[in-house]
């Protein structure tokens, strides 16, 4: 078969979030960061590869805002079947991660767009551990969509989504996919 014929058909439901609700998502959940860490000089944010990492990016911009100094981030690239990328596997892989990237005693906060399973965030673990030893590890995700099959818990959440099974959450950043929306979509029988 030809990999159109694996790919799922997709119907768009509706549109979560907007470029600006996106941004104003991201300036609180910044400014959660900066109360629950008490802004400390370890403070790191890494993002999980592909989404994750203009999360963290973002993030970091504005906490620098905020606090008027540099915050450290870093790149972890995990190549992960993804209900709403790909049908390759059912486990994360990592790939490879950032050798500059220092942990240890860091408090990391790892970033990524969405939270489904739980399973890229296990795998985001172990590469992290691998590097080093941080001092804490917090997550950070713009969409909480429930269906954890792992016992994985944001602490920062910009919106949790309820979704069925059938459904996906494509979430869309400009340096990504040239778009910034968060869309929720549904596989179509056919």
């Amino acid at each position: 078969m030809t990999e159109a014929a694996h790919t799922p058909k997709l119907r768009e439901k509706s549109r979560l979030m907007s470029a600006s609700e996106i941004e104003r998502t991201l300036v609180r959940l910044a400014h959660e960061i900066v109360e629950k860490t008490n802004a400390t000089q370890d403070l790191m944010l890494v993002g999980i590869k592909r989404r994750g990492v203009p999360l963290a990016t973002r993030l970091a911009a504005l906490i620098s805002t905020i606090e008027k100094r540099p915050i450290d981030t870093g790149v972890l690239d995990i190549q992960f079947y993804r209900d709403d990328l790909s049908t390759h596997d059912d486990r994360p892989i990592v790939r490879s991660v950032d050798p500059a990237m220092d942990v240890n005693g860091r408090d990391v906060i790892l970033c990524d767009d969405v939270l489904y399973t739980g399973r890229t965030v296990r795998a985001a673990l172990d590469a992290l551990f691998d590097h080093g030893r941080p001092r804490r590890v917090q997550l950070a995700v713009l969409i909480d969509r429930g269906h954890r099959e792992l016992p994985i818990e944001a602490t920062y959440i910009g919106r949790s989504v309820p979704t069925s099974s059938r459904e996906i959450i494509e979430v869309k950043f400009r340096e990504v996919d040239d778009d910034e929306q968060v869309l929720l979509v549904e596989r179509v029988e056919g």
